[in-house]
């Protein structure tokens, strides 16, 4: 049997987390399982579980990369655990190896659904996430809303001292309403 991949995506505070955790929460309904996984270096709640920025959450294994997930999921085989669902959230912190790490599971069964930015702070395709989406099964864009105008919003803005970041910036800082808001195209800035 194969599995699929589905991938939820949208720009910071666009509910992407809150989605992860609705869909894996549900399987309890179907006497499912799942085990989920984070990127060791999403630590702004707490280490050991998912958090979404409304405060919902579950509990996870932190990871430092993607080969860390195939291990641990084929541990969890050896030792006689049975997984329906895999989930991984923050994707986009992850090494470009979950490309093909998502392909294995995908083959061996499982359902994996991955929750991540989209796009950097510049608007650029972020770590892996234009790999996965293109090899997906399920694509679903969530908005969130411009902190300037109200409108639908896909951009995240990076503030840096109260200023727009500048595009030679490091691509990865990890922050929530301290560091970032949620911005149309039109109000979206990046300093060059």
């Amino acid at each position: 049997m194969v599995g699929k991949l589905e991938v939820i995506r949208g720009c910071m505070f666009s509910g992407k987390t809150e989605e992860l955790i609705r869909r894996l929460h549900r399987l309890k309904y179907a006497k499912q399982t799942y085990i989920l996984y984070k990127p060791a270096i999403d630590n702004r709640y707490e280490e050991a579980h998912v958090v979404s920025h409304n405060g919902f959450k579950l509990q996870a294994i932190p990871v430092e990369g993607s080969r860390d997930i195939l291990e641990d999921v084929l541990r969890q085989e050896a030792e006689g655990n049975h997984f329906d669902v895999i989930g991984v959230d923050e994707v986009q912190f992850l090494d470009r190896g979950i490309v093909e790490v998502s392909k294995t599971l995908i083959h061996k069964g499982y359902r994996v659904i991955l929750a991540g930015l989209d796009t950097d702070f510049r608007g650029e395709p972020f770590g892996p996430m234009g790999d996965l989406l293109a090899i997906a099964d399920e694509d679903e864009r969530l908005y969130a809303i411009c902190s300037v105008c109200g409108q639908p919003a896909i951009m995240t803005q990076r503030i840096i001292n109260g200023e727009p970041a500048r595009w030679d910036d490091p691509t990865i800082l990890v922050g929530g309403v301290d560091r970032y808001e949620a911005r149309c195209r039109e109000h979206h800035i990046v300093v060059k």
